[in-house]
C-alpha cells in the first residue's frame, strides 16, 4: 500500500482531549442471555486497539453500541467525547462491518462513491477523497469492475475504502481481516499504524490472536467479560506466556466462573 497523501499530524498533545472511546459498566442483555457484563474501557486517540476474544465474546455486540445500532441495556458510551450514536459523532466515525456491506451488483467506484454521499461528501472532495482512498487500498486499476467480480480480499478492500472516505477520526473495524490472505493482512495492519500515526484511532475486532501483537494494545473479552487489558508483550510477561494465545487461555483458566 501507499501512504497516505494527506495525513494529519498527529495532535501535539493526545492527553489533552477526551479519550477516542470511554465506556462505562456496559451490560446488554438479549432476553436471558447477557451478551456484556459490565464493560469498562477506556481507549486513548492516536492507538491501534485491538478487541480479542473468540466468537460469541461479545466483540460485535459492544462495536455495535458503540456505532448506536444496539442500545445498551445499562451503562454508558462515548466516542470522541460525545454520547455514542449521536449525530454529532457518527460523521467522524467510519464502520467496517464483518459481513460485506457493499453492494455486488455496483462498480468500486460507484460503492464508494455512495458512501461517500451517505456521510455527506459531495462534488470535488468526494471526488478527491475516493481517488485517494482507492489508490491507498490498491484498487485504483479496478475501480470500474463490478463488486461481484472481485476475490473476497479485494471485496474487503472496497469495504474498507467505503470506511475511509469520510476521512474519519475514528475507524471501528469488525474482523477486517477475516478471509484475507496474509500478505494483505499485513499491508492492513501497516496501514492501520500510518493512520494512527497521523492522529487516527483504530479498533479492531479479531479471533486471530496472535496478528494482533501488532496493536499498540489490545482487551481480552471472554462471555461478555473483560479479562485483561494492554500492550500484547505487558500480557504475554503477565501471565508467563509466549504467544498471546496462550496468554487468553492461562487468564481464562484463572478466572473464576460465574456462581464459582
Amino acid at each position: 500500500m501507499h501512504p497516505p497523501t494527506s495525513a494529519p499530524s498527529a495532535p501535539e498533545d493526545s492527553a489533552s482531549g477526551p479519550p477516542a472511546i470511554s465506556v462505562r459498566g456496559l451490560v446488554k442483555t438479549f432476553g436471558g442471555v447477557t451478551a456484556l457484563h459490565g464493560i469498562t474501557l477506556e481507549v486513548p486517540p492516536g492507538q491501534v486497539l485491538g478487541l480479542l476474544g473468540p466468537n460469541g465474546a461479545g466483540k460485535t455486540t459492544l462495536i455495535r453500541i458503540l456505532l448506536g445500532l444496539t442500545r445498551p441495556t445499562s451503562g454508558e458510551a462515548r466516542l470522541l467525547g460525545e454520547a455514542a450514536g449521536s449525530r454529532e459523532v457518527l460523521t467522524r466515525v467510519g464502520y467496517m462491518p464483518q459481513d460485506l456491506a457493499v453492494y455486488l451488483d455496483l462498480t468500486v467506484e460507484e460503492n464508494v462513491a455512495l458512501f461517500g454521499r451517505l456521510y455527506g461528501v459531495t462534488g470535488g472532495r468526494l471526488r478527491a477523497r475516493e481517488a485517494e482512498v482507492l489508490s491507498l487500498v490498491q484498487l485504483s486499476e479496478r475501480r470500474r469492475s463490478l463488486v461481484s467480480e472481485l476475490s473476497g480480499g479485494m471485496r474487503r478492500r472496497v469495504s474498507l475504502a467505503a470506511a475511509l472516505l469520510a476521512d474519519p477520526d475514528l475507524l471501528l473495524l469488525d474482523e477486517p481481516t477475516v478471509g484475507v490472505d496474509p500478505e494483505l493482512r499485513f499491508e492492513f495492519w501497516e496501514f492501520f499504524h500510518r493512520l494512527t500515526r497521523g492522529g487516527k484511532t483504530v479498533v479492531l475486532t479479531t479471533h486471530y490472536l496472535e496478528e494482533a501483537n501488532r496493536a499498540d494494545s489490545v482487551v481480552f473479552l471472554n462471555a461478555g467479560r473483560v479479562l485483561a487489558t494492554g500492550a500484547p508483550d505487558e500480557l504475554k510477561a503477565r501471565t508467563g506466556a509466549t504467544n498471546l494465545e496462550d496468554a487468553f487461555l492461562r487468564l481464562v483458566r484463572e478466572t473464576p466462573r460465574e456462581g464459582e
